[in-house]
């Protein structure tokens, strides 16, 4: 391979890396960036980014509002996150788990699914409340400040947890547990009684309880329930805790996981 060769081979590879960054970081900030911004954040060249704006636009993965000049995911990205949901095993044999739990609890139900040092959400039932946690399938949100993440980080080896979080912890409400040690000792606790809490540490105004899903291997999805903490009196949240894990024994049963 000639110098000449080597060299296009690593801007293609450059080029490829790039989009991705391009898709990740939009997927991110849940909001529409201008050439600019996006090159500021990035740290990629305007001329190299426009030129691999505009390819992306071409092709349906970017498009732009009215002006022209903020660019936003388009709807190739939604087609292939709908195809990792519909063809991941987890979302589809937890599927009936997920459903009677909705049907029981009659409150928002999540599946979740850890991801780096944070928690996406892969599934979700609609409370038949007006008044409910707004959330959409692949958000994502710190591990830290969610019960979800905390039931799946409690399944881990403490040290590896503290390896695979930032260093700082991202606040999203004044609850939101932030020092590395209290964290773990939350974890702790967690792994004690066996489910997480999230006490408004997200959301203000909801409290949301999960329980971590084991197969064999490494534990990375979880189930949760939120509720505003209006309608969360001691006896809902003794009720919704035995319905979840009752749905645990049905979804982990479906994974083919059988408590020894």
């Amino acid at each position: 391979m000639t110098d000449m060769e080597t060299r296009e081979q690593f801007r293609t590879v450059k080029s490829s890396e790039r989009t991705l960054e391009i898709l990740e970081h939009l997927a991110a900030v849940g909001e529409r960036r201008t050439l600019g911004e996006l090159a500021r954040d990035l740290a990629i060249p305007k001329s190299s980014l426009h030129a691999i704006l505009r390819t992306m636009q071409d092709m349906g993965w970017i498009q732009t509002d009215p002006s022209g000049l903020r660019f936003g995911l388009g709807v190739r990205a939604l087609l292939v996150g709908a195809s990792y949901v519909d063809s991941d095993d987890v979302v589809a044999l937890t599927r009936d788990a997920l459903d009677q739990l909705a049907d029981e609890v009659g409150e928002t139900v999540h599946l979740g699914r850890l991801d780096g040092a944070d928690i996406v959400y892969l599934a979700k039932r609609e409370s038949r409340h007006p008044l409910r946690l707004f959330s959409a399938i692949g958000r994502r949100l710190p591990a830290h400040a969610t019960a979800l993440g905390k039931a799946v980080l409690s399944m881990q080896d403490p040290d590896a947890v503290r390896v695979m979080l930032p260093d700082e912890l991202r606040r999203l409400t004044p609850n939101t547990i932030v020092d590395h040690g209290r964290l773990r000792d939350e974890l702790a606790l967690t792994r004690e009684r066996g489910y997480a809490l999230d006490n408004e540490e997200n959301t203000e105004g909801i409290r949301c309880i999960a329980v971590p899903l084991r197969r064999e291997g490494l534990v990375r999805d979880a189930i949760s329930c939120s509720v505003p903490m209006i309608r969360l009196t001691p006896q809902v949240e003794t009720e919704i805790v035995e319905a979840m894990q009752r749905a645990r024994v049905r979804a982990e049963s479906a994974l083919g996981f059988r408590t020894r």
